[in-house]
């Protein structure tokens, strides 16, 4: 086309172009939402320790933050499956005595099981509690930068140089950090403590619905006759899956059979 540059100019201006790209990518908007309207919600490792017998277990921490006010809830468990996942959020709304509208999480299993399917599971305790479940955009996570943040905060503020007997007793420290430290301090983004924006949010009541029973599915595996045993009793399934391996669980007087994601029977419990 006529250039009588070298290459090594070439070079040197895409690169000039790369970097801009890079820039506007990582370019962050600050997204403040209204008194009850989002809270985000993430796990993160805090590290093995030692535990009876001196066998090292895994300590994770669930952290749940409330957009507006910015109070924080944090506890630790040994577990990130999905009733561990649940019981978390149930202590969190019963710290905060509600729960915001919409809650934003980043792409955990227990939430969503890919781009386009969510796990039912939590969707049904979702919609108990009738909150919407988001996930941020993959490798974004600045996306829900408040929780992140937060885990920082928690790491460097409150777990360096901590001691502990159990996770009973890290839980019961925490409850004492937020009470005296992290959520009465000035907030840097606020400028306010978050306590005092607490008394503006505007969360759903804890008392406006019962509280939420997750029960472990039992795995089973469908007879040729097409039943499943289950508590003593048995009970039907569509022929199509005998053989197959199914969970069983029961729930309000209900026996719910599932394959994969989809109920695939549903009886009453036999007494």
């Amino acid at each position: 086309m006529g250039y009588e540059g070298s290459t090594v100019t070439v070079r040197r201006f895409l690169s000039t172009l790369k970097q801009k790209k890079t820039n506007q990518q990582n370019r962050t908007v600050r997204f403040e939402t209204p008194p009850g309207e989002q809270a985000q919600a993430d796990w993160t490792f805090c590290g093995r320790f030692p535990s009876k017998g001196n066998q090292a277990v895994s300590v994770y921490a669930f952290v749940l933050v409330l957009g507006y006010s910015r109070m924080t809830f944090p506890t630790f468990t040994t577990s990130m499956k999905l009733p561990v996942l649940i019981r978390a959020h149930q202590q969190a709304f019963h710290y905060f005595g509600g729960w915001t509208r919409t809650i934003l999480y980043d792409n955990m299993k227990q939430v969503r099981l890919s781009r386009t399917r969510w796990n039912e599971r939590f969707l049904d305790f979702a919609r108990h509690y009738g909150f919407t479940s988001k996930t941020h955009q993959p490798y974004r996570p600045r996306t829900k930068g408040k929780v992140e943040r937060t885990i920082e905060y928690l790491k460097d503020n409150f777990l360096k140089a901590r001691t502990f007997d159990s996770v009973d007793d890290l839980n019961a420290q925490v409850l004492h950090w937020l009470e005296h430290t992290a959520n009465v301090r000035i907030h840097g983004t606020t400028q306010q403590r978050p306590v005092d924006l607490f008394d503006r949010e505007q969360l759903c009541c804890l008392d406006s619905v019962p509280e939420y029973q997750f029960h472990n599915p039992a795995p089973r595996t469908v007879s040729t006759e097409s039943l499943v045993h289950f508590q003593g009793s048995r009970y039907s399934v569509p022929p199509e899956f005998t053989g197959q391996i199914v969970e069983v669980a029961a729930q309000g007087g209900l026996i719910f059979v599932r394959c994969g994601d989809t109920v695939i029977a549903e009886h009453r419990e036999a007494m």
